[in-house]
């Protein structure tokens, strides 16, 4: 019987790379120079620090145009309310999620039997793993899915097996 899984999951070595380039691209920025400034990464925390809160929106702002181009979903992270001020520094945290948390997962669920498709969704850990008889059936899921606005997480789709 044809299944496939529903994740979300970021891309860590492209998250590196969308550092790596913000990084190189902060260094030859006109309105960074002489501005202490730093974009760090651990794990799946990257850290904006710079002099102003209004410079650390514009660094936020280059990190997620970074993102963009290495096809990291900047929606899966949680960005701070308000930049921590400390020093002369102020700092935000942007912290990337991985995994389907069971709210999104029932929404996931209640979305594909709302939609009565010839499939059958099932919540296993941080994953929903679909099932059905037709692949077309398994594939209008997926469409649908990528249509819905409910869902505030970037999906992918995994382990696709007839």
């Amino acid at each position: 019987m044809p299944s496939f899984d529903i994740v979300s999951e970021v891309d860590k070595v492209e998250l590196g790379n969308a550092v790596a380039n913000a990084k190189r691209e902060l260094e030859n920025r006109f309105d960074f120079r002489g501005v202490e400034s730093s974009i760090e990464q651990k794990d799946l925390v990257v850290t904006l620090k710079t002099e102003s809160d209004f410079q650390v929106r514009q660094l936020e702002d280059l990190f997620r145009t970074q993102c963009a181009k290495r096809n990291v979903d900047a929606a899966a992270a949680e960005v701070d309310e308000k930049p921590i001020h400390v020093g002369k520094t102020f700092s935000l945290n942007m912290t990337f999620r991985e995994g389907i948390d069971q709210l999104v997962a029932k929404k996931i669920v209640k979305l594909i039997k709302a939609e009565k498709l010839k499939v059958q969704a099932a919540i296993q850990g941080d994953k929903v793993r679909v099932t059905g008889k037709k692949r077309d059936d398994l594939q209008a899921c997926m469409a649908v899915l990528r249509q819905s606005e409910e869902i505030d997480l970037p999906l992918q789709f995994n382990n696709f097996r007839d």
